[in-house]
């Protein structure tokens, strides 16, 4: 976009472009989103960023109003297959918090220094830049919706020193930590909850949300021990385990319909809190909440054979996987034979909540299995094939189908559509259109939807 059409998205307070660019007001010294409902400032006085980390290494703090870093992310980075994208997904799944920029580097392929380069030249922000910005949000949901000690919250929002966190905290809202969690919005349940109570979110998306044929979607798949669904349709509740860096996890998201540009409602519960920044970037990507629909809509809209379901089921998502690892192997071998798996191999919790009891076993404990189950599993553990969130898909899909014994055309395809989350995967049986790119995952699921 053009400073004239970003501009007019600021006059007009447009929800559509949350997160795709922040504007910092120069006279203010505050960034904001462009739905920011404050008054809109002069055009000589607006500056444009990418990103929230650009707009901060510029000295702009963020807008208490808006709260621009509570946006959905951008929808380019689950599009993007280039070294830039894959960077963004791997700094959301909190690669640089654990490895460092050095870790993002090899995981990339490239050197450090090329890494900074080509971040600082497209969005304003090195890597460094980008996941304090992250940080500094996980340490801002922490303040405002838990009780626990703020130093606590430091080291669980991935700062190395409690001085580096209150620093950051005063330079990106320009308040203390202490007064961030005093200004929490009234009835926000600010300082109540409790670790034992679990982290209460809002996960937001932009435009339409169809939450209803995703949890139709998480109910057929639902594997026992592992996941549950429960609650009747519009109010469902969708729980699964978690296996996370640094520990478990048990996640509830509910099938709440907050409207276009809303949130879904859910709670976190971590064995460590260190794991909720990769935590909430991992349930963005299973639920497809970055998304643009308005583009998706747009396009797939235009083509006569889906038009009448487009129109049906505006906004419809295409959702993830919870664990790239694990859905590769549940995609070979079926529901049934996955809930086997957790029954034989599935590692027990340490404290069951009801119906969830174990979480999915690692490809490693399955690396013995006989046949293209135990191929699979061992491609994974060894690295051979990778699916994670900075991976290459091309790589991926190349490295699937080149194991001994094979992995069926229709199986390797659903694994890039959910478990690398490509935009544009067309199913065999599905009959996916040329004209549906780069949406063509989109095209399907519509499809699917419709029966």
């Amino acid at each position: 976009m053009d400073e004239e059409t970003r501009y007019e998205a600021v006059r007009s307070r447009d929800a559509r472009f949350d997160g795709e660019f922040f504007f910092a007001v120069e006279t203010t010294g505050i960034y904001c989103r462009p739905s920011c409902p404050a008054v809109t400032p002069k055009r000589k006085n607006v500056r444009y960023y990418t990103t929230a980390a650009a707009a901060q290494g510029s000295g702009f703090r963020a807008c208490r109003r808006c709260r621009p870093d509570a946006v959905p992310g951008s929808a380019e980075w689950n599009v993007r297959a280039d070294v830039v994208g894959r960077a963004m997904r791997m700094i959301g799944d909190g690669v640089v918090d654990r490895e460092g920029v050095s870790g993002l580097a090899v995981r990339l392929g490239y050197s450090s220094r090329q890494v900074q380069r080509q971040l600082t030249a497209e969005l304003g922000a090195g890597p460094v830049a980008l996941a304090r910005a992250q940080r500094a949000h996980t340490a801002r949901v922490l303040l405002q919706t838990t009780g626990l000690p703020i130093t606590e919250i430091a080291f669980a929002a991935g700062f190395a020193s409690v001085r580096q966190f209150n620093d950051t905290i005063r330079a990106v809202y320009a308040l203390t930590p202490t007064a961030l969690r005093a200004a929490a919005p009234r009835g926000g349940g600010a300082g109540q909850a409790t670790p034992a109570a679990g982290v209460p979110l809002r996960l937001a998306y932009r435009g339409a949300y169809q939450a209803g044929a995703v949890f139709d979607l998480l109910a057929d798949e639902a594997v026992a021990g592992i996941e549950e669904v429960s609650g009747a349709p519009g109010g469902r509740t969708y729980r699964r385990t978690l296996r996370l860096p640094y520990g478990t996890g048990i996640v509830a998201v509910e099938e709440s319909d907050h409207g276009a540009g809303g949130w879904l409602d859910a709670r976190l519960h971590l064995t460590d809190l260190r794991d909720l920044t990769t935590a909430v970037q991992r349930l963005r990507r299973f639920f497809d909440l970055d998304a643009d629909p308005y583009a998706v809509d747009e396009r797939l809209g235009a083509d006569p054979r889906l038009a009448p379901l487009v129109a049906a089921r505006p906004g419809l998502r295409s959702p993830g996987a919870a664990d790239p690892d694990e859905f590769a192997v549940r995609a070979l071998v079926g529901r049934g034979g996955a809930s086997l798996l957790v029954e034989r191999y599935g590692k027990a919790l340490d404290a069951p909540c009801g119906t969830l009891t174990h979480v999915f076993p690692e490809p490693g404990t399955l690396a013995g299995e006989p046949g293209p189950l135990g191929e699979l599993a061992t491609a994974l553990a060894d690295g051979r094939v990778r699916l994670d969130a900075g991976a290459d898909r091309e790589d991926a899909e190349a490295g699937l189908a080149a194991l001994e014994g094979g992995v069926d055309a229709g199986v390797v395809a659903l694994i890039r559509m959910r478990a690398l989350g490509d935009p544009d995967v067309g199913l065999p049986g599905v009959g996916a259109a040329e004209g549906w790119r780069p949406w063509r995952s989109y095209g399907v699921r519509h499809v699917l939807a419709a029966g």
